[in-house]
């Protein structure tokens, strides 16, 4: 009973110092419980059965991104902990208490820490829980059956999941304990992450991290035909590498080497911070790293999400270009079909236009017809006429792709070899271009030529103006298809309130709610190191105020030390990050520049903030 007091009494009377840490841990609990909640609710259930299963499947996969992210935020933050007790610890053991008892005492408090938390988290979590779903179907511009009631096996979940990867940490901090001396607990805070290192090693590890780094970023933008996948699994093996040996060397010699001139230091008072600031590197760099890894995560996660949601439409556009489409050996049936149609709806837009049957596997259309019902669609045509020996091949708009390699690929069609040298995704056929993805244009010379020893096709396309009449059109359609040959003619025909894909829309608002998860949580973590850190600093600066210095000077020196900390992480995250979403926009046919600027400018708003408050409240901490 007197060590759960004493254990209570430590934590009220340091609550403030732990405050960040319960807070973070608190916002990461909300989201997780938030998207366990979604899982076991009914709220996308509006959106069909298989929707509702992708979008679980979606959720499941950004909840272990954030148990995965969770488990080290814990490791991070618990050591943190440790390091703010263990001098604290050390006097216990002057006092005559054993190891064991000291070790007790760390898991009462840290378990108090966690309960906190855990509360808080669940607490909230539960009161935004509505507002959490309509913000999802906001953003994914979904309707949804929003419930203000949360899941009890998403709470149960959540508190499982964070009970479990705490309590390993807690046990861990406790083993640690034990098996400490006391001259280890007492020098501890000092010794945090600080690593004394020669010039020499910080050069070899400066010129490995930019070759690595370099070499990550060559394989992130490297194309292929199906290497893609490999070069990016690679690239993010490389850039973590190469993040963490550039703070880990490159950076800290760069600032060192300044340190060492005396026109750079005795200017602007620089003598007073940069000193500190090449300490500040050496002893946090791996936080830095980390902070910098996360940031370039969440731009990455963004600009997946707004890219998504971009795809997203042009697949709609793309597979609604026409409602019905008539592929036929028979003539006289454009006319035949359009009258049926019109019966039950307007036509806004029709077009016909032949085509070839090279062989089995292709069908060749003639570049001036291809022309020609772009026109009438009012699609774009930015297509040069091919050669005699030379193809365009027609594809269709996919998510993303591993095969980037833009070079010419030879085609076999109908016993004659083409160069392909070109693949336009724009909807000429609309969604038979997409499901039959053996459509090819060659020149209108060529054309001729293969149509003397080829089966001549005939495709017709209607778009109707009113898409509540959708079925009753289909209906009248099905008796011409039922009158002719179904060898010879097929129909295809687009839903227009068919909603197949939502669920795409729905990974946009994940992926933005990962991009707020992971810049908060690396605003945060960098918030609670330089708190922690202005303990530490706290006799420094007194002594600096007693031999003279005045508080502005002191003032301006931890802004411009605190302005470099998170500068740092931010210039290598915004740097690498670009790599990252030029990327995937070529991985998704995009260009994601835009998405990828107004990010950054959000990550900067960020940092900002929690500089201009770590700046405010580091001051108030070490008394200026």
């Amino acid at each position: 009973m007197r060590m759960m007091r004493l254990a209570f009494m430590n934590f009220k009377n340091s609550f403030k110092s732990y405050l960040s840490l319960v807070v973070s841990l608190s916002f990461t609990i909300l989201i997780l419980l938030n998207f366990q909640n979604i899982i076991y609710s009914d709220a996308f259930l509006v959106l069909g059965q298989r929707n509702k299963e992708y979008i679980d499947m979606l959720v499941q996969v950004v909840s272990v991104v954030l148990i995965c992210f969770m488990f080290f935020f814990i490791w991070y933050a618990t050591n943190v902990f440790l390091t703010r007790r263990k001098k604290e610890i050390g006097i216990f053991i002057f006092m005559g208490m054993s190891n064991r008892k000291i070790g007790s005492l760390y898991i009462i408090e840290i378990s108090l820490v966690g309960f906190a938390a855990l509360m808080a988290g669940i607490v909230f979590g539960a009161l935004f829980s509505g507002l959490f779903q309509m913000i999802m179907g906001t953003v994914s511009e979904t309707e949804i059956n929003v419930s203000f009631l949360i899941s009890f096996r998403s709470v149960e979940k959540t508190i499982i999941i964070f009970m479990v990867i705490y309590l390993i940490f807690a046990f861990k901090g406790y083993l640690d304990i034990v098996r400490s001396s006391v001259l280890n607990m007492i020098s501890a805070s000092r010794q945090n992450e600080y690593i004394r290192m020669k010039s020499w090693i910080l050069i070899i590890k400066t010129v490995f991290g930019m070759v690595i780094l370099a070499s990550g970023y060559y394989f992130a933008n490297r194309g292929g035909r199906g290497e893609m996948m490999e070069n990016i699994l690679l690239a993010v093996v490389l850039v973590i590498i190469g993040v963490f040996l550039l703070f880990g060397g490159f950076i800290p010699f760069v600032f060192q080497t300044l340190s060492e001139r005396k026109r750079f230091m005795y200017r602007k008072q620089r003598c007073l911070w940069v000193n500190q600031l090449i300490f500040r590197i050496r002893k946090n760099y791996r936080t830095y790293a980390m902070v910098c890894i996360i940031g370039i995560s969440g731009i990455t996660a963004l600009a997946t999400g707004f890219a998504m949601k971009e795809r997203y439409h042009n697949m709609l556009a793309f597979d609604n270009q026409y409602t019905f489409q008539l592929l036929t050996n028979q003539t006289g049936l454009e006319d035949k079909g359009a009258d049926l149609i019109k019966s039950e709806s307007d036509i806004v837009c029709q077009t016909s236009l032949e085509t070839l049957s090279a062989d089995a596997e292709h069908l060749v259309l003639a570049y001036s017809d291809v022309k020609r019902i772009a026109e009438q669609s009012g699609v774009e045509f930015i297509i040069q006429e091919p050669d005699d020996d030379e193809t365009i091949y027609l594809s269709h708009q996919i998510l993303l792709s591993f095969f980037t390699s833009s070079s010419t690929v030879p085609v076999a069609i109908g016993g004659k070899t083409y160069q392909q040298t070109e693949v336009s995704r724009v909807p000429y056929l609309g969604y038979m271009q997409k499901q039959m993805d053996c459509f090819y244009i060659v020149s209108d010379n060529e054309y001729e030529n293969l149509k003397a020893k080829s089966a001549v096709l005939h495709i017709h396309n209607y778009k109707i103006g009113d898409d509540a009449a959708f079925k009753k059109a289909r209906a009248a359609l099905d008796t011409l298809i039922s009158n002719t040959d179904e060898n010879y003619t097929a129909r295809v025909a687009i839903d227009p309130f068919d909603n197949d894909t939502e669920w795409i829309k729905v990974l946009h608002s994940l992926c933005i709610f990962m991009f707020l998860v992971f810049i908060v949580a690396g605003g945060c973590i960098m918030f609670m190191k330089l708190y922690n850190d202005s303990f530490d600093e706290k006799q420094r600066y007194l002594v600096l105020k007693k031999i003279g210095c005045s508080s502005k000077t002191l003032s301006a020196s931890i802004a411009n030390e605190l302005l470099a900390a998170y500068a740092l992480p931010f210039i290598v995250m915004a740097v690498s990050a670009y790599f990252s979403v030029h990327a995937l926009g070529k991985m998704m046919f995009a260009s994601l520049f835009a998405i990828y600027a107004v990010s950054t400018a959000v990550v900067f708003a960020v940092f900002a903030f929690c500089y201009v408050f770590s700046v405010v409240v580091y001051r108030k901490n070490v008394g200026i």
